[in-house]
């Protein structure tokens, strides 16, 4: 929904249609055929909302996020906590706040949990909302205006703000980099984000849900918008809709997250749809970043026996400058001249694993492209019978 950005659904040739994962994209317009897309007759003009949260061992964090739910301007119809076998008594915590609560013996990552959430709640309207993230007082009126301004759109979701909780580099640099990411983005979107997300419950179900196999937080956000797009659906990126992100990164849990659970399996959902999109995080000038750096790498490297490599990778640093600076310009406004300098070797070295992890990702396909192909994301159902729910009318 971010991050780090890659690209995967079904085996395409990789000859130009989708090169590289981690790509930020500047303004790119892409034409959206419409050809068949579903007409949707939603009307009401008091839709009413189910907001799903999804928490493990969310901590103090988890507390602020409930209560800047329950300070909203335009109550929601329920709050729905799905504890994913949290061990902070989390779902207590939430059983405090009004909230109905139903509970996992054990972790199975937040599609499974947002899935339950959805099969529990009775609204017509689903807003996922992560356990560390809060919303402004106005954003469940917000979601609503858009639905009934937008009577034709599926889904809608928004971006972290550019004032992130943790005040230490990483976080600030992971979740400016997300907001001026969603910022940028076409407003006709073509992917979904959890983060804050909302969709019609009946189109939720209608295409079965988030992928249940993704067993911790990772695309499964990502590939519901991808089969969103693919049943001819709309989605809207709300770009005024934003919250704040509370989650603090360091160096081990940014790089995990960014390799291992964006960028590899983001990878298989490119390759597995055929489909590299234009947008957010796989634009073309993402692209060409990552192989300008891994020619900026391997110049340096070369120069230890020509030293005249330097020049060229001179070159390269200097087109990247370039390329990115639209971003570079937009941490300048934000934090100033220190944070942007800061900033830009974290950013090349993005781009640099995230071309490792498509090309790991690529192999692994390959690999395994007939066991991946035989699995298919299962439908949203009523909650397996060891789901202990613990229910609390607000």
């Amino acid at each position: 929904m971010n991050l780090i950005p890659l690209i995967g659904k079904r085996f395409l040739p990789l000859m130009g249609k989708c090169i590289l994962p981690g790509c930020l994209v500047y303004k790119v317009k892409v034409p959206i055929c419409r050809t068949g897309a579903k007409k949707l007759n939603h009307s009401s003009t008091e839709l009413s909302v189910s907001v799903i949260v999804p928490v493990y061992n969310g901590g103090g964090k988890f507390r602020q996020c409930l209560a800047s739910v329950k300070a909203s301007h335009l109550s929601p119809r329920e709050i729905i906590v799905i504890s994913d076998g949290d061990t902070d008594g989390s779902w207590q915590l939430a059983k405090d706040f009004g909230a109905q609560v139903s509970r996992f013996p054990s972790p199975g990552g937040p599609g499974r949990a947002r899935n339950l959430g959805a099969a529990r709640a009775r609204g017509e309207i689903l807003l996922f909302v992560d356990a560390d993230v809060t919303i402004p007082p106005g954003a469940i009126g917000q979601v609503v205006m858009m639905f009934n301004r937008e009577p034709g759109i599926a889904a809608l979701f928004g971006s972290y703000d550019d004032e992130p909780g943790e005040p230490n580099f990483l976080s600030q640099y992971r979740n400016l980099l997300h907001h001026y990411v969603h910022q940028q983005g076409l407003e006709d979107a073509s992917t979904f984000w959890g983060g804050c997300g909302a969709i019609r419950r009946d189109v939720f179900l209608s295409i079965g849900g988030f992928d249940e196999r993704y067993v911790r937080p990772s695309v499964e956000d990502i590939e519901l918008g991808y089969r969103l797009r693919k049943a001819g659906h709309r989605i809207r990126l709300c770009k005024s809709l934003q919250v704040k992100h509370l989650k603090r990164w360091d160096i081990v849990s940014m790089l995990k997250a960014d390799f291992f659970q964006r960028a590899l399996p983001w990878t298989e959902i490119i390759l597995r749809e055929r489909n590299c999109i234009n947008d957010l995080n796989t634009g073309v000038s993402g692209r060409a970043s990552v192989m300008l750096t891994f020619l900026l790498f391997s110049s340096l490297i070369f120069s230890f026996w020509q030293p005249l490599a330097l020049t060229a990778a001179g070159l390269m640093a200097l087109m990247l400058l370039i390329l990115n600076a639209p971003l570079y310009r937009f941490f300048h406004r934000e934090r100033g001249f220190r944070f942007t300098f800061q900033s830009i070797p974290w950013h090349w070295l993005y781009f640099f694993y995230s071309g490792v992890a498509f090309a790991v990702g690529t192999v692994r396909y390959v690999v395994h492209h007939d066991r991946l192909q035989k699995r298919s994301p299962p439908l949203v159902n009523e909650g397996p019978p060891n789901v202990e729910t613990r229910m609390e009318r607000r």
